[in-house]
């Protein structure tokens, strides 16, 4: 909004030519939402607890986690609302990316929230039916993955690219393009999700991965720097970065909250929609691959779980002491912080090894 602003103004203030520079709105676009969030969480915590928007908790779950039972949720609302006016007022308008973003955050914000919402008013952890909730992201994914390849200008822009080899990519074409696309969404929505069952567990690992995930967007949206690189152009991506940093300010405010012992949970509304818009973000730029690299926490958390069903349906034995992974490490003695801490970790060795591949190929 104040890009378009300063374009009106700009011949008569030189000054304001400095909104046509990322750099600068990235920066204010973190320090917008850091500010919003911040301001506004206090307040919405205590509305939460007022109404009694309380966390419910697992009854095979590790039995330190009863005492979060009182815990407010849907803290990913004011992530949501922080996000969304901060890049209303430092992004492009006229740009598509920011407006499929934003389209992302209705519709699996719209999922998220009704989840939470059977959650709390049935006081247990099912919430929304996994058909229910599979069949809604799916369609919504379908669409959007849609728009994004039918609004593409260049065959690049729908390229499916491998990191670390030079000019390695396969052309997709439509159906293959929107499945792809429609896959890592909805992964990467529901990953976030399964990973989010400690206190300030997902939501660091994703605001790493978002500023990771912001050096390929400027990257692919600068024309010197992705041929001089061997990435592919693409046109308008280097505004993700305003939208990538927002999100940095809004997670790093919500952390603040979310650290042990938490103060508020971010619920499905937070961790769906945050996984899904890092999931589209990954697509836009042709980025999937190293996404998961820079993601295999969220990889081996998913894999972690689907392995425990597997095994227990076809062999009645589990693999692990509990899925996801982290509850297992918690009944082996590992404490929370231990944890939480050791997958952060995790998290930027894998992130460095991923960020390796803009020069490796």
């Amino acid at each position: 909004m104040l890009l378009l602003l300063s374009d009106y103004l700009k011949n008569s203030y030189s000054a304001l030519n400095i909104f046509g520079y990322i750099t600068f709105r990235s920066i204010f676009s973190c320090l917008t939402a850091l500010a919003i969030s911040f301001f506004l969480t206090p307040i919405f915590l205590n509305k939460l607890n007022k109404i009694a928007f309380k966390q419910s908790i697992r009854d095979d779950g590790p039995s330190s986690h009863l005492k979060k039972k009182n815990t407010p949720t849907m803290g990913g609302v004011m992530i949501l609302i922080s996000l969304l006016v901060s890049i209303l007022i430092w992004g492009d308008i006229q740009n598509k990316y920011l407006w499929v973003i934003i389209a992302t955050m209705f519709c699996f914000g719209f999922i998220g929230g009704i989840d939470d919402y059977l959650k709390i008013i049935k006081s247990n952890h099912k919430g929304l039916s996994a058909g229910k909730k599979i069949l809604l992201q799916t369609f919504f994914s379908l669409i959007i993955s849609a728009y994004i390849f039918f609004t593409t200008s260049t065959a690049e822009e729908t390229q499916l690219i491998i990191p670390f080899f030079k000019d390695v990519d396969y052309e997709l074409g439509v159906f293959g393009f929107i499945t792809l696309s429609s896959l890592v969404i909805i992964s990467s929505s529901n990953a976030v999700n399964l990973t989010d069952g400690l206190d300030g567990l997902a939501i660091f690992p994703c605001v790493l991965i978002s500023l990771a995930l912001g050096i390929f967007a400027y990257v692919a949206g600068h024309t010197v720097f992705s041929s001089y690189l061997g990435f592919p152009y693409i046109e308008g991506s280097g505004e993700l970065v305003v939208i990538l940093s927002a999100f940095v300010g809004s997670g790093l405010a919500f952390l603040w909250f979310n650290a042990y012992p938490a103060e508020v949970f971010m619920g499905d509304i937070g961790s769906l929609t945050i996984g899904a818009i890092l999931g589209i973000v990954c697509v836009i730029i042709r980025q999937e691959f190293v996404f998961l690299i820079m993601s295999g926490l969220f990889v081996i958390e998913t894999l972690s779980v689907i392995i425990q069903v597997l095994s227990f349906k076809l062999t009645r034995k589990r693999v692990f002491k509990m899925a996801p992974i982290h509850h297992h490490f918690e009944i082996k003695g590992w404490k929370e912080n231990q944890v939480v801490v050791r997958f952060w970790i995790i998290t930027i060795i894998l992130i460095l090894l991923a960020l390796s591949s803009l020069k490796i190929r």
